[in-house]
């Protein structure tokens, strides 16, 4: 496998991990949040299932074997109510767009424009949980995922 092969595979399992990372995290907000947001959960729980099944064949069609979701997430804060159910949506969308980021770095042509509506997808979800909007989205995130990370996986 070549080198920029390597470093896409390389790539598309990190975004497949933060997808199963997602799911499971939309699973812990859907049952926090207000009715008012529930819509909300439910069509970004459905949007990264079916990102994860995308990056899934993706990964087999590269020769890979995809990465499996881990057996549990550790929280990063706990989630007891609707409001810290919305920070955690925010929180969740910010880790998939610091992913997406270096999946378009790693990517080229039709792959590339992929990841880059991935990453665009989830920095607009983040806009609405959290109601304000950053700089580049997906590259901030990448210098605080070293202080702050979504579900992380439990070991």
């Amino acid at each position: 496998m070549s080198e920029a092969n390597e470093q896409r595979l390389r790539a598309l399992q990190a975004a497949l991990a933060a997808e199963h990372a997602a799911v499971y995290g939309y699973g812990v907000v859907g049952g926090r949040i207000g009715r008012e947001r529930r819509p909300d959960a439910r069509a970004a729980y459905d949007a990264h299932r079916a990102r994860r099944d995308a990056l899934t064949r993706e990964v087999r069609d590269l020769g890979g074997t995809p990465v499996v979701a881990a057996a549990g997430y550790e929280l990063p804060f706990p989630v007891p109510d609707p409001a810290a159910a919305i920070r955690f949506a925010a929180q969740l969308e910010d880790r998939v767009a610091g992913v997406y980021a270096d999946l378009v770095r790693a990517s080229a042509g039709a792959a590339r424009r992929e990841a880059a509506g991935a990453l665009r997808e989830a920095a607009v979800r983040a806009v609405r949980w959290r109601g304000e909007s950053v700089a580049f989205p997906g590259l901030a995130e990448r210098a605080d995922a070293t202080t702050a990370s979504s579900a992380t996986p439990r070991a």
